[in-house]
């Protein structure tokens, strides 16, 4: 039961047939950015941490065209068409999705850039809520076809934190730089370890054809903005000011142990989990810088325990999710499956033996949907291209 992806191809048609169907404009410009998913190194890419993540063949895309007017006209598949002026500052509003655009826009208008009005049409092969980062995809898909429509080229970096921004600002959802910079550094065949201290991106080869990435959506929805992810946040600040310095990255195990009486149980745990997060995703990458994928089950393992009794951000679904694949194992072809994204819901990513994935996506759908009652959606990435102008 592994689900095909999109051909960009066709998903790019398929926005820019909507725009026509719904404004009656033909396009003039079309944007495309990835969703992602991370192969190890969670909540801690607000940490000064390391992180592990890849672009997806999964993509939102956005088909545009200037109508001659301060205001942009927005259509997306499932939802009513929004209008937001252009020529006045943007403001938190409703509906809730459109803050992602009005974000966008706001840092667009600091950079000094006026932005002539237009009609656009919103597509989607990213699952909503599964942790694939459908949010920053939108971002940063949404900056990418400013830039076409202001007639300009932000560095990557410079984009990615503007999206990190408007996400910041206008959703309220205290992000690491992680999702951005997936979506937008994105390249074939590359994982990215960013450096979240020094925030600089560095590629990972990831060009074994006998290897594939599985996702594997729980479709058990989570809401970011709900106070989860940012009591997380505040909990790795309340450790990391009792540890007494100025970034995780220079925090040993000892010292956490240290101050664990000081701390607590809930921000002791949390602290552990950032600690030897940080550690595995090192391990892990030199893991794939040599080709030696012998540890990758233990490391990703590790991340997913901790991650569940530690940091608390699983659930029963994911855990299912993950000990399925543990249960096919390595002789059916899994070398590690850990819960990816935020967490509170969302998928879970395996990695897997190409020859074998078929078969291994067939034994998970079939379990978890026996077991939950719940249909989930599996499919096989490799890394994809970040966001660009079509």
């Amino acid at each position: 039961m592994l689900e095909s992806n999109i051909a960009l191809s066709e998903l790019a048609m398929q926005a820019r047939e909507e725009l026509r169907s719904n404004f009656g404009v033909a396009s003039t410009l079309a944007a495309a950015a990835p969703g992602r998913v991370n192969l190890i190194g969670e909540h801690i890419d607000y940490c000064d941490g390391f992180v592990l993540p890849l672009a997806i063949e999964r993509y939102i895309v956005i088909a545009a065209r200037p109508n001659d007017s301060t205001v942009a006209r927005i259509g997306a598949t499932g939802l009513n068409p929004i209008e937001l002026d252009l020529s006045d500052r943007q403001e938190i509003g409703e509906p809730k999705w459109s803050n992602y655009l009005r974000g966008v826009i706001q840092g667009f208008m600091e950079l000094n850039y006026a932005i002539p009005g237009f009609d656009a049409f919103i597509v989607s092969s990213v699952p909503l809520g599964a942790g694939l980062s459908s949010s920053a995809a939108l971002e940063c898909c949404f900056a990418t076809l400013l830039e076409g429509l202001v007639d300009t080229v932000l560095p990557t970096q410079e984009k990615a934190l503007l999206a990190q921004k408007s996400e910041h600002d206008f959703a309220c959802v205290p992000c690491g730089i992680m999702d951005q910079f997936a979506s937008t550094f994105g390249v074939k065949d590359q994982l990215i370890l960013i450096d979240c201290h020094s925030g600089e991106p560095e590629m990972v080869p990831f060009s074994d054809p006998s290897l594939s990435i599985m996702v594997a959506n729980t479709n058990v929805s989570h809401d970011l903005s709900d106070g989860g992810y940012g009591a997380r946040r505040k909990d790795t600040e309340d450790g990391l000011t009792l540890i007494g310095k100025e970034s995780w990255r220079d925090v040993t195990m000892n010292e956490v142990y240290a101050e664990r009486e000081e701390m607590g149980d809930r921000i002791f745990r949390r602290s552990r989990h950032v600690v030897t997060e940080i550690t595995r995703t090192i391990e892990a990458v030199e893991a794939f810088k040599k080709g030696d994928f012998s540890n990758i089950g233990t490391l990703m393992a590790g991340s997913h325990r901790s991650l569940r009794d530690d940091f608390e951000v699983s659930c029963d679904e994911l855990d299912l999710m993950v000990g399925l694949a543990k249960e096919i194992g390595f002789e059916g072809g899994v070398l590690g499956a850990r819960m990816t994204g935020g967490g509170f819901g969302g998928s879970t990513v395996t990695l897997c033996r190409t020859a074998d994935v078929e078969k291994i996506a067939a034994q998970m759908h079939q379990r978890y949907q026996a077991q939950t009652g719940i249909t989930p959606l599996l499919f096989a990435t490799r890394p994809a291209a970040g966001a660009h102008l079509l």
